[in-house]
């Protein structure tokens, strides 16, 4: 019998035989046509996840893995009957990830591989991921670092700016918008916190708009985000308590929220 409490979740047959509608208040709600896309695709991720994981292991294990993915997507083309979900969406059979795409005519760097290598953030594009300071894993400080190279487009909203957390991005923030790459910045004079020196910067690098919000009375703004935002549609963000100072993106005991748009 589940537990007492309030649950959010789909409500299977095995879950509907377990109800107790006689000694339980049971609460259920009708699930609306406009949610039921998301509803059903969450619960199937995770039954298509279990499935794929339980063929065994051996040399053929991803390509019989690719195939049960393919059936998949062969049925649902089938049973809804749109071939383009099946020309758009088949998995090659290599299972191979697509992590690049640069024009060699107009190569971005000597060494594409390398550059790839090296600009890719760690946690990637598509993973959601908490960091919690301290130098503990993967720091911050070199995660935005790598996020800055490969972005196309930077939003951050953040209630402080210190000259010693704009320090630690210096070069990166120097190259990205002299590529001609747009970096946009709101901050606060809230609590007298913002260096002045830290705002000159980024207000004289080019292609850069920052924004300072003197309204400490109504406003406080004390929020938190770094938003990279990429042609390719792999956008990511970090929503958390780290302000733009060295101690909060390097050692400081912070938590902050990867989020991707994947």
């Amino acid at each position: 019998m589940p537990q007492n409490g309030l649950y959010e979740k789909l409500i299977t047959q095995l879950v509907k035989q377990n109800l107790d509608h006689d000694s339980f208040y049971v609460g259920e709600r009708q699930l609306e046509a406009g949610e039921a896309s998301s509803w059903l695709s969450r619960f199937l991720t995770r039954i298509i996840e279990i499935a794929i994981d339980s063929v065994p292991n051996g040399k053929k294990r991803i390509t019989t893995q690719i195939n049960l993915a393919n059936s998949i997507i062969q049925w649902l083309s089938d049973h809804i009957q749109d071939p383009d979900l099946i020309n758009e969406n088949l998995i090659d059979s290599q299972g191979k990830i697509l992590t690049a795409l640069f024009d060699k005519n107009d190569p971005i760097a000597a060494n594409l591989p390398q550059y790839v290598e090296s600009i890719m953030p760690l946690t990637g594009l598509t993973q959601s991921e908490l960091f919690c300071g301290s130098n503990v894993g993967i720091s911050l400080e070199t995660e935005i670092k790598r996020e800055i190279q490969s972005s196309d487009t930077i939003y951050w909203l953040v209630s402080f700016i210190k000259w010693t957390g704009i320090r630690i991005f210096k070069n990166e923030l120097e190259a990205f918008t002299r590529s001609g790459k747009q970096l946009k910045v709101i901050t606060t004079s809230y609590m007298g916190a913002t260096d002045a020196k830290a705002v000159e910067f980024l207000a004289n690098l080019p292609n850069t708009e920052i924004k300072l919000s003197y309204n400490t009375n109504k406003e406080r703004l004390h929020a938190k985000s770094y938003l990279f935002m990429r042609n390719t549609g792999f956008h990511t963000g970090y929503i958390g308590s780290s302000n733009l100072s060295h101690s909060a993106l390097t050692n400081g005991l912070e938590w902050n929220l990867k989020i991707t748009s994947q």
